[in-house]
């Protein structure tokens, strides 16, 4: 089942949702399994940064894929080995964010960085999502002058 989760500053043109399997649940040894990733978007004049916090998953974890609007974060966090785990709040498991972006995204422009445990995603603006800036021509003071 897949949940909708709307966040006022997310109104448009992104819409989040979350796997029902996404949410941190209670495992063995009360470690907690499944998780998801917190995440910021920012919006410039020309495209829309996408920051998700993945601490202790390796890049090769990290799997996006995009199919028609639909941007599908997902990959997997592995529980510490080191000795017997006496107590652990740090999710593990795998996660999946997805996000609906607006119609007319160019894929193939879409970029993806990551940094210091940061995935970051350039999502270039559709064509007709940029403001137009029109400029005041020097013809109409000549319209009032006559």
């Amino acid at each position: 089942m897949t949940q909708m989760v709307r966040d006022p500053f997310l109104t448009e043109p992104f819409r989040l949702f979350n796997s029902f399997f996404g949410r941190p649940v209670a495992g063995e040894n009360g470690r907690v399994t499944g998780w998801w990733p917190t995440l910021d978007v920012h919006e410039t004049e020309n495209e829309y940064v996408m920051l998700l916090d993945l601490p202790g998953v390796k890049s090769e974890d990290v799997s996006i894929e995009l199919e028609q609007q639909v941007l599908t974060v997902s990959g997997t966090r592995v529980p510490s080995s080191t000795g017997e785990t006496k107590y652990s709040e740090r999710p593990y498991g795998s996660f999946v964010r997805t996000f609906t972006l607006p119609k007319g995204v160019e894929s193939d422009k879409i970029v993806a960085d990551y940094q210091d445990g940061v995935l970051i995603l350039h999502v270039p603006k559709p064509a007709e999502a940029k403001p137009k800036k029109i400029a005041i021509g020097s013809s109409s003071t000549k319209a009032i002058e006559s």
